[in-house]
This record gives structure tokens, sequence and C-alpha cells, in this order.
């Protein structure tokens, strides 16, 4: 059953809007191994692109979709990095634009503490990706693409903001489908109320919105605070959404149908280098799937099968599998712990 329908004439699979950032991982390689420790005892990092909606357009791309990315660096060598970096992976970065006023990439120092227990220490004042501009938005771009994905983390600060409301109104008139990835990071937000206001804004347009319990939480905070995942997924169906995903974690995570299904999925076991990453691979696994016309709990097996490799890798972007990589590791899982490992 194809639960969305893309405009399947259109050149480009998907266009991500929102944070790209820089990472800088504690090394974890054939040279150097910095174990388990704190931040503040690390010596030797590796550098890695980063941000959700950069890991998305990857991860799509190692997936053999067209992805391009519309969003600001910093005028210097870090900003080349990522733009050459994009370029190497195939995604289109004719709408990645330089800030002119000094500006930074965010810069993301990760802290791994156990398999269990990691943080994250985010540099981003003055920061780069939320100069994106609704100059900086074109809707020809937009109409060639069969969807757009919204990160949350857009929506912190005008002026990116109100560029990423102009994508979701150009998108709706356009007829290319909306993603919303709340992807909440707390940094640079005033108050709840401004987060709810403004999630609350893309969600009701969204044709799939993706999110933590605590991130719709958020989300429906002004509307009906307290509200069950299913009584969520009943609401914004009622506005546009056809497809709302809801995620807890090791717990696993719910994909909600407008037609009333659910489905449900818990994640693949493995050992973990660190507590993140693992909702980009899920995001661009489930999205790939999606693509593919697959059934929902494909969908989300890949997804969640391609969330527990990023978890067990020490980076978030380089490490982003290709399919068969996923396939592989999916039948090895079974082979090992059963055909309904992750079937919840």
């Amino acid at each position: 059953m194809n639960y969305i329908e893309f405009e399947q004439n259109r050149p480009m699979d998907l266009i991500l809007l929102g944070r790209v950032a820089i990472d800088f991982n504690p090394a974890y390689n054939d040279q150097v191994k910095e174990e388990f420790k704190p931040l503040k005892k690390v010596h030797m990092f590796e550098k890695y692109v980063g941000g959700s909606p950069a890991n998305i357009a990857v991860g799509v791309t190692r997936h053999g979709l067209k992805a391009g990315f519309i969003g600001k660096v910093s005028d210097d060598q870090f900003g080349e990095f990522v733009v050459d970096y994009f370029n190497e992976q195939g995604i289109d970065t004719s709408h990645i634009s330089v800030c002119t006023g000094g500006e930074k990439l965010g810069l993301t120092f990760t802290e791994m503490l156990s398999s269990s227990e990691s943080h994250i220490l985010m540099y981003r004042n003055r920061i780069a990706d939320l100069q994106l501009h609704v100059d900086d938005i074109d809707e020809q771009y937009i109409r060639n693409a069969k969807a757009v994905l919204i990160s949350g983390t857009a929506l912190a600060e005008s002026p990116s903001r109100e560029a990423a409301l102009k994508t979701v109104m150009l998108a709706r008139k356009n007829r290319t489908k909306i993603i919303f990835d709340i992807d909440y990071r707390e940094y640079n937000w005033k108050n709840k109320d401004e987060i709810s206001i403004y999630y609350s804004a893309v969600a009701r347009e969204a044709d799939i919105i993706m999110g933590s319990r605590e991130e719709f939480d958020l989300t429906e905070r002004l509307i009906c605070p307290g509200m069950t995942d299913e009584e969520s997924s009943v609401y914004w169906q009622s506005c546009n959404a056809r497809i709302v995903v809801i995620k807890h974690g090791m717990k696993g995570s719910t994909a909600y149908t407008a037609d009333g299904e659910k489905f449900s999925i818990k994640p693949f076991p493995v050992e973990a280098r660190k507590g993140f990453g693992g909702g980009d691979g899920y995001g661009s696994g489930f999205l790939y799937g999606l693509y593919q016309g697959w059934d929902i709990i494909d969908c989300l097996e890949f997804g969640s099968a391609e969330a527990s490799m990023m978890v067990r890798s020490n980076n978030c972007s380089d490490s982003l599998p290709g399919t068969e990589e996923v396939l592989e590791f999916i039948k090895k899982e079974k082979e090992q712990f059963g055909e309904m490992i992750a079937r919840a």
C-alpha cells in the first residue's frame, strides 16, 4: 500500500533544510583509541560533518536517492569542508550559501562515558545555519523536489525560522511533500512557548512527522498538553499528516498511518559506542523505504536497523551505511536473535 504519493516526475527526491555543523568525536581508529572517559580527559578528536538534516542528506544519498540541501555555511575552511564533503557524497549544494557577517558553523564535541551514557557539548553563538534568509528560498527548487525535510532547529531564531516557514508554504503550494523532523535541541530557543508556536506551525502542514515523545510534548504544549501517542497521531492526522512516527528510545517506535493502523518496531541489539546518531540513521532508512513503496513495518525495520548500526559507530556521517550493508546487518541479526527480533 502506498501511504504517501510522491510526484514521481520530479528530478530531486528530497531537499533538506536546517542545521549543518562540525562534529569533533573522541578518536577511535587503528592508530588512536580514546576509550570511554569524560570529555575533559580526551586528547585526540576526529572531525566530521554533523547536524541531523546534514546526516540524513548523506544517509538517503548512500541509498541512491537524489538529495539537495538548503543552508548557510561559514566563510572559512570549515564551510569549505562541508560543501566539499556534500559534493563528494553527490548531494546538490547549489542552494548552500556563505555567511557574510562572520557567523561560524556550530561546533559539536561529543562525550562518550560508556555504551549507555554520552553527552553533547555544542557551541552555537552567532551561528551560521540560523542565518538562512527568505531570499535564499527558491520556489523553482522546491517545485523540482518530491519532498522537503524541515529540521526543527531551523525554527529556533530569525531569519532562519521565516525561511523555513516560506519553504513549507511553497512546498504546500507546489504539491511537494513536507517532512517535519522535530529534532529538538535546547540551544538558541528562548522559551517553551516559542518552541510550541513554531513547531506546531510546521507540524500542521507536514505530511510526515517524526520525533520522540518529548519532542511531540514540546510541539503540543500550547495545543493539548499530555496527549498519548494515539491522541497525538489522531490530532496531527486531522491536519495534514499521513504518517506520524513517535520514538521512545530503547523501547522502540511506532508509526501511525492515516488509515488508522499502527506499526511498532524495537531496536536491534548492538554494543553501542554512543547514544546519539541513531535518529539520523533511522530517518535515512525509514524515508528510503517509503520512497521504495515498502510496507510501513518494513520501512521501520530498515530504519531501526540503520539506527542500531549508527549507535555502534564512532561518528554520524561517514559511517552511514549503504542499502546492502543494512540488509546484510538485518540478515545477520535475525540469524543470531531470531526472525522477529525487532518486531514489537
